[in-house]
C-alpha cells in the first residue's frame, strides 16, 4: 500500500540508505525508480534530501568529479584536472588537491609528503593514513634507546620546521581576516589605495601558504642538492613577504 511504501522509503532517506535500495519483499530486488518516489513521498523535506542523496551518490561514482575540500564547508562539485590541484573553487576560491586526502593543495610539498610522519623517538618513519611502516624494514622497532641522540636532533628540526610552518599558516589567516574586513566596508569609495590593500592581501595569502609548505619540503629534503637554491628562494619569498 502507499502508506507502507511511504513510510519504507522515507526511512530509507533519512538513513542514508535509499540509493540502490530494493523492494522489501525478499524476494523481489526491483528498485524503485526516481518518478515512483516522488510519487510516493510528499514531504519537500524528503525529497531535497533524496535528491542530494543522488548528486552525492552520482559525484562518488565518477573518478572525474570531487567534492571542494575547504575545511569550513562547501557543497561545490569540482572536476579534476588530473595536475595534482586545480583552479580555484568557483564558490569559496579554495584550492583542493586531487592525489591524496589532504584538505588542500599544498605545493611545493608533495603528496608523500604530507603523509610521511616520523616518530621524534625513535626516527621511525610511517604513513599517518594507516599507520604501517613508511619503510619495508625498522630496525629497533621495539627497543630504540641506542637512537637517542639522534632522536633528539630529529626532534629539535621537527620543532623547528613546525614552528615555521605554523606561523606562516597563522600568518596566512590575518591576510584572509584583513582581506575579509576591507572587502566589507561597503561605504568606502573604490580608491586606488582600497584596490591596493585588497590586491595585497590576496599576495600575502599565496605567499603564506607556499612558505609554509615548504617547511614542509625542505624538512623530507634536506639531503637533496637542490636544498640550497630552494633555501635561498625560500628565504627571499620570507623577507619579501615580511616586508609586504
Amino acid at each position: 500500500s502507499q502508506p507502507c511504501w511511504s513510510e519504507y522509503l522515507t526511512t530509507r532517506i533519512e538513513q542514508n540508505m535509499v540509493v540502490n535500495c530494493t523492494c522489501p519483499i525478499s524476494e523481489c530486488r526491483a528498485q524503485p525508480t526516481t518518478a515512483f518516489i516522488c510519487s510516493i513521498i510528499s514531504s519537500e523535506e524528503i525529497i531535497a534530501k533524496y535528491e542530494k542523496a543522488l548528486l552525492r551518490g552520482y559525484v562518488e561514482c565518477c573518478s572525474n568529479l570531487t567534492w571542494c575540500t575547504n575545511p569550513q564547508g562547501c557543497d561545490q562539485i569540482l572536476l579534476k584536472d588530473g595536475f595534482g590541484y586545480g583552479a580555484a573553487c568557483s564558490k569559496c576560491s579554495w584550492i583542493s588537491c586531487f592525489n591524496c586526502n589532504f584538505p588542500e593543495a599544498h605545493y611545493p610539498a608533495s603528496c608523500s609528503h604530507m603523509s610521511h610522519m616520523t616518530c621524534a623517538k625513535c626516527n621511525h618513519g610511517f604513513c599517518w593514513r594507516c599507520l604501517k611502516p613508511w619503510r619495508p624494514i625498522h630496525k629497533d622497532y621495539y627497543n630504540c634507546s641506542a637512537m637517542v641522540s639522534k632522536a633528539a636532533w630529529q626532534e629539535k628540526r621537527f620543532q623547528d620546521y613546525n614552528e615555521r610552518c605554523t606561523f606562516h599558516h597563522h600568518a596566512r589567516e590575518f591576510a584572509v581576516t584583513l582581506r575579509n574586513r576591507v572587502s566589507s566596508i561597503s561605504e568606502m569609495p573604490k580608491i586606488r589605495t582600497l584596490t591596493f590593500v585588497l590586491d595585497a592581501c590576496k599576495v600575502l595569502e599565496q605567499a603564506r601558504k607556499v612558505l609554509a609548505y615548504s617547511c614542509v619540503y625542505s624538512y623530507y629534503n634536506q639531503d637533496t642538492e637542490s636544498m640550497d637554491i630552494v633555501e635561498q628562494q625560500t628565504e627571499s619569498l620570507e623577507l619579501h613577504t615580511n616586508a609586504l
